[in-house]
C-alpha cells in the first residue's frame, strides 16, 4: 500500500511538472507580448524583458531631454484607424464565423443521418480536402475572384467559409457520439420538418460543439492577414491586421512598440469571444438529449 502511494505520488507530481511547463509554454509569449506593448522601441531592440514598462500611453522624457512618444502615438499618428479595422475584422470575422459553423453544421447532420447514394464518395472528398494545403489553391481562387469582379469586397473573405472540411469532420464525429437517432424519429412522428428538427432540436444538442468550432473559427479568421492582403487594396477597407502591418511602411524606423500595442489590443475581442463562448461549452457537456 504504501509503495502503491508513493507510485501515485511521483506520478502526480510528473503530471504537475508537464502541465507547469505547457503552461508556461503557452503564456510567456502572449506576457512578452504584453510586456513589450509598455515598451519603447529602443527598450525593446536591447533585448527582452519580463517587467512592464510606461510607454503604452505615456510620453516620456529621456535623460538628454528628448521627449519620447507613446506607443499609442505611434500607432494612431499614421493613419491607423484603429476603430475602422475594429469594425472591417468583426464583419468578416463575425459572418464567416456563423456561416463556417452553422453550414458544417448541416453538412455533417446530413452525412450522419441521411443514407444517399454517393454518401460515401462524398465523405472521402471532405476527407481528402482536409489533407490538402490551402495555399495549393490560392492563386487559382484569386484568379476566379478577379474574373467575377469581387476583389475589394468581402465576399470572398466570408462565403467559402461555408465550405470548412476541417469542421465537417469535428461535427460529425461528435454528432456519432452524442446523437440519439430516436430523438430524430419521435421529432418526426410528432410531425416536424427536417430543417426544423435540425434549428430546435440538433444544434441546442450539438452546442458545445458548436462553441468550439466558433472559437477556432473566429480566431483564424480575425487573424487572417494574407487573404485580405491579395484581395483587398483599398485602405478603408483594410482588417486590423492588416492595420497592424502598416506600421512597418517606415523603411528608417520600424515603431516595435507600437506594433506590439496593435497586436495586444487586437487580442482584446478574441478573449471576450472566448469568454462568451466557453460558457456555452461548459453548459452544454452536462446537457443530454434522450434520457433513456
Amino acid at each position: 500500500m504504501k509503495n502503491y502511494l508513493v507510485q501515485k505520488s511521483i506520478k502526480s507530481t510528473i503530471i504537475y511538472i508537464f502541465m507547469i511547463i505547457f503552461g508556461l509554454i503557452a503564456v510567456v509569449p502572449v506576457w512578452v507580448l504584453l510586456v513589450n506593448a509598455t515598451r519603447s522601441t529602443s527598450q525593446i531592440n536591447t533585448g527582452l524583458s519580463i517587467f512592464p514598462s510606461i510607454h503604452a500611453f505615456n510620453d516620456w522624457t529621456g535623460p538628454d531631454g528628448v521627449v519620447i512618444k507613446s506607443n499609442w502615438f505611434a500607432l494612431t499618428s499614421r493613419g491607423f484607424k484603429i476603430a475602422h479595422g475594429f469594425k472591417n475584422s468583426i464583419i468578416v470575422a463575425g459572418l464567416s464565423t456563423i456561416l463556417n459553423v452553422y453550414f458544417s453544421a448541416l453538412t455533417a447532420y446530413a452525412i450522419h443521418i441521411y443514407r444517399f447514394k454517393g454518401r460515401k464518395v462524398l465523405w472521402a472528398v471532405i476527407m481528402t480536402l482536409i489533407m490538402l494545403p490551402a495555399s495549393l489553391s490560392f492563386i487559382g481562387f484569386y484568379q476566379f475572384m478577379a474574373k467575377i469582379h469581387l476583389t475589394n469586397t468581402y465576399i470572398p473573405l466570408i462565403i467559402p467559409a461555408m465550405a470548412a472540411a476541417g469542421t465537417v469532420l469535428f461535427m460529425k464525429q461528435y454528432l456519432e457520439s452524442i446523437l440519439s437517432l430516436e430523438l430524430i424519429e419521435a421529432s418526426r412522428i410528432d410531425g416536424a420538418g427536417e430543417l426544423l428538427i435540425f434549428n430546435r432540436i440538433i444544434l441546442p444538442v450539438i452546442k458545445p460543439a458548436l462553441a468550439t468550432q466558433a472559437i477556432f473559427a473566429f480566431v483564424a479568421s480575425w487573424n487572417n492577414f494574407m487573404t485580405p492582403f491579395v484581395l483587398l487594396s483599398k485602405t478603408e477597407k483594410y482588417t486590423l491586421p492588416m492595420l497592424v502591418q502598416m506600421l512597418r511602411g517606415d523603411i528608417y524606423r520600424t515603431e516595435y512598440g507600437g506594433i506590439y500595442l496593435g497586436i495586444a489590443i487586437s487580442l482584446v475581442p478574441i478573449i471576450i469571444f472566448y469568454c462568451f463562448m466557453s460558457k456555452f461549452i461548459i453548459s452544454g457537456l452536462t446537457m443530454g438529449s434522450v434520457k433513456e
